[in-house]
């Protein structure tokens, strides 16, 4: 090992890095250390495995130079448990061990190089400035990574807030719209809701996701806001509509959907709305869907629709008692009714899940 290079005013005057040099010889640890102070490096020396990862849990170096076969743990093996203490250490391996199998073992590692004894001390200087410069570019890698997903958390978690905000004002303003509609007709005040409730306790009998079951909720709400465009004679009619009237009725659901389509965060919210009034035998519209062509959402407030008009006061007919309305549902499963929808709904009608103040109680 050659030791004719001499140290250069400049470079000794510069803050160097804290190097770790590893070997069992003495002799050659000593003199690569005697080399690179005089290079301004801050150098301390090990004699084993052992002893460098005790010195590299007490105190920080930039680079290890480690030699591969040493008492007890080999180099090679240092490599890793050397990293999982510093991720940011650079090593290198510097042995008399020519063999390609323990070079790739190495460096798969995480060894940032290999090279082999004797080496020129210039040599290894500028392996060693290679290695640190390569070390710097990892770490700022990563701190550019980090920032990246801190910063993309950041904004990911404001989005969320700020759509959340969003939703909340939109669905305000709709309901609001859906309020007005029904302060005009005192046999539709409180509708909306209860059909948000009453949905979304059918979705939960049925397990439907935590998703799904809000999805329904939402769409509940807004399910009839296309009664706005309605004239206020047909809604309030005392008696059977006429064909023209009730072609004139189905237009809410049109209507609802040209009022609601802006609103593309709730848009699985929307399919519901725009399906509410299908038929699970095909015969309901406004696309005469049948089965399960007809979304979850859809079917479940059909059924929630259709219980409901009949527990409420209407201009021309008083309410009908919760039972007997389930009873009578049981007649167009099949038909109006997806089946299981409807076991669902007289499961919680008759169970009175979270319903006591949705319809009158006449169950006891």
């Amino acid at each position: 090992m050659s030791m004719s290079a001499a140290p250069s005013v400049s470079r000794v005057a510069e803050v160097r890095p804290r190097v770790l040099v590893v070997d069992d010889e003495l002799p050659i640890a000593s003199a690569i250390a005697r080399y690179l102070r005089t290079r301004g490096y801050q150098v301390e020396t090990a004699s084993s495995g052992d002893a460098a990862l005790e010195r590299l849990e007490m105190e920080s170096y930039e680079l290890i130079l480690c030699d591969v076969r040493m008492p007890g743990l080999s180099g090679v093996e240092v490599v890793s448990r050397a990293l999982a203490l510093d991720e940011d250490l650079a090593v290198m391996m510097l042995t008399g061990v020519n063999d390609a199998p323990t070079a790739t073992d190495a460096l798969a590692r995480g060894a940032f190089d290999y090279l082999l004894k004797p080496v020129e001390l210039t040599d290894l200087e500028q392996a060693i400035e290679r290695a640190l410069h390569k070390r710097g570019l990892l770490i700022e890698r990563r701190n550019v990574e980090r920032m990246i997903r801190e910063e993309v958390a950041s904004r990911t978690a404001e989005l969320v807030e700020e759509q959340k905000v969003l939703r909340e004002l939109t669905l305000g303003t709709v309901q609001a719209l859906i309020y007005a509609m029904e302060a005009k007709d005192i046999y539709l005040r409180g509708h909306s809701e209860r059909i948000a409730e009453l949905g979304a306790s059918i979705a939960d009998e049925l397990g439907l996701d935590a998703d799904t079951v809000e999805n329904i909720r939402v769409a509940g709400r807004l399910h009839d806001v296309g009664k706005i465009g309605i004239r206020e004679a047909v809604l309030n009619k005392p008696g059977p509509l006429t064909a023209e009237e009730y072609e004139h009725v189905k237009e809410h659901v049109r209507i609802g959907m040209t009022i609601l389509k802006p609103l593309t965060h709730v848009a699985r919210a929307l399919v519901y709305v725009e399906d509410h009034h299908e038929h699970w035998d095909g015969h309901g519209y406004p696309a005469g869907k049948a089965g399960e062509a007809i979304s979850i959402g859809g079917r479940i407030l059909a059924a929630a629709d259709a219980f409901d008009a009949l527990t409420s006061h209407r201009a021309y007919r008083e309410p009908k008692p919760p039972r007997d309305v389930v009873e009578y549902l049981r007649t167009h499963a099949g038909a109006l009714l997806d089946p299981r929808v409807y076991d669902a709904l007289r499961t919680v009608v008759l169970g009175r899940k979270t319903l006591s103040s949705l319809f009158i109680d006449d169950t006891q």
